[in-house]
């Protein structure tokens, strides 16, 4: 069975979470067929993609020997890191593993959430958020995590040319799958100087620019 063949990723084109798995299969040489749900027109909520997965987040990433589903972008990446080690991307010591893996939950655990099309529908009909309060609130919650990031980068001496030391690790992927988001919102944080830096390193990276939201199924025409 080929790799492709191998896995199913149900998919939409500008989460977060996803570009993370689209990111990681990419650095490691490895491929899913993948499956369109439109969180927009709500199929991330229907009877037949909550039998997949009961909270209606995406990815969901199906290994077909043996009918397993995974949820939680990091989960599956750690999946894809212990099946398929090579190119590592976790660090080879304990304490780089943990710096890696805490650095990657500051935005997939404590900024990604709070940004997520569940979250805007709770404050639009619950709250009375207008389309701008929205915007407000991203800019806010990109802004504290990025700028909280930026300060754990440049204060330690274990960042190098990427998060942590000169390899990619899930930290970077984490680090560009926000910003990827962002740039979808039209959000910028300003005084982010390394995370700049790193960005730019990742995003000459072939696995990094075929993750961009706009190039997969479903995306709008890039603004020109």
């Amino acid at each position: 069975m080929s790799d492709a063949a191998a896995y199913e990723l149900y998919a939409y084109w500008r989460t977060s979470a996803t570009y993370r798995v689209r990111v990681a299969l990419a650095l490691k040489g490895l491929g899913a067929e993948e499956r369109f749900v439109d969180v927009d027109k709500g199929e991330n909520r229907s009877p037949e993609f909550l039998k997949i997965n009961p909270m209606g987040g995406l990815p969901a990433f199906v290994v077909k020997d043996g009918g397993a589903v995974l949820t939680q972008s990091l989960a599956i990446l750690d999946y894809l890191e212990e099946t398929h080690p090579e190119p590592a991307l976790l660090p080879a010591d304990a304490l780089g593993r943990a710096r890696v893996r805490s650095l990657a939950q500051m935005l997939a655990a404590d900024t990604h959430p709070l940004i997520t099309p569940r979250v805007r529908k709770y404050l639009a009909a619950e709250g009375g958020f207008t389309p701008d309060a929205w915007k407000s609130w991203q800019r806010h919650w990109f802004t504290t995590g990025l700028q909280a990031f930026e300060a754990r980068l440049a204060a330690d001496r274990e960042t190098g040319r990427f998060c942590h030391g000169d390899q990619v690790t899930i930290a970077d992927i984490c680090l560009a799958s926000i910003t990827a988001v962002m740039k979808v919102f039209d959000i910028n944080v300003a005084g982010i100087p390394t995370v700049e830096r790193i960005l730019a390193e990742c995003e000459a990276m072939p696995a990094f620019a075929a993750a961009d939201p706009f190039l997969q199924t479903g995306a709008p025409e890039r603004a020109a």
